[in-house]
């Protein structure tokens, strides 16, 4: 069987090392906290890859969203990475059912997802060439909800999010922290 790498930078493969292009990813952490940042970064690097779909479940393409694709400095992206705007699960399936379709999709987040267990593991098998990324709420230091701890533990790699800095645990090595937003830490840093 073959494997495609992700194409990934120094800073990124440190975190996570070289995953596969398929498979799936979980990225928790509290709001306000730098999830989405973050998960617009990795989808601009992931572009190196191929084209990115980011489904907005949650936020939307509102004026926050917006303001967060500014500051990942996304522009000229447009055509990489898709920004779908709060489009159903089942629509997106139609979607990546398409030829051609992206091979990776950003779901933000798995709690407006709705899926269930058993509809997360037929997402899987029916795609098992496309690699899903879930954002999830937290509670505590875990990701919120039944379903979403199954993803976490199923999850190739798993990020996460706290106070403007990634840590990641994965099956492809990496493992050095990740910071998302410089200003923020030192901000947070300075509130202590």
């Amino acid at each position: 069987m073959k494997f495609t790498d992700l194409e990934v930078s120094e800073d990124w493969e440190a975190l996570f090392g070289i995953p596969e292009c398929s498979g799936v990813w979980m990225i928790w952490g509290h709001s306000g906290n730098g999830k989405t940042r973050f998960a617009l970064k990795l989808a601009k690097e992931l572009t190196k890859t191929g084209k990115v779909l980011y489904n907005t479940l949650e936020e939307g393409a509102r004026k926050s969203f917006q303001r967060a694709v500014k500051q990942s400095y996304l522009k000229g992206y447009s055509r990489k990475i898709i920004v779908l705007n709060r489009e159903p699960i089942e629509e997106m399936k139609n979607r990546l059912r398409r030829p051609k379709a992206p091979k990776i999709a950003i779901i933000d987040s798995f709690q407006y997802s709705g899926l269930t267990k058993a509809q997360y593991k037929e997402l899987k098998e029916e795609f098992p060439d496309v690699l899903f990324i879930f954002l999830s709420h937290a509670e505590g230091k875990h990701p919120e909800g039944r379903p979403a701890k199954f993803v976490r533990y199923d999850a190739d790699v798993k990020i996460h999010i706290d106070s403007y800095i990634a840590s990641a645990v994965s099956r492809y090595g990496g493992g050095k922290p990740y910071i998302i937003w410089e200003e923020g830490v030192k901000e947070l840093e300075g509130s202590l």
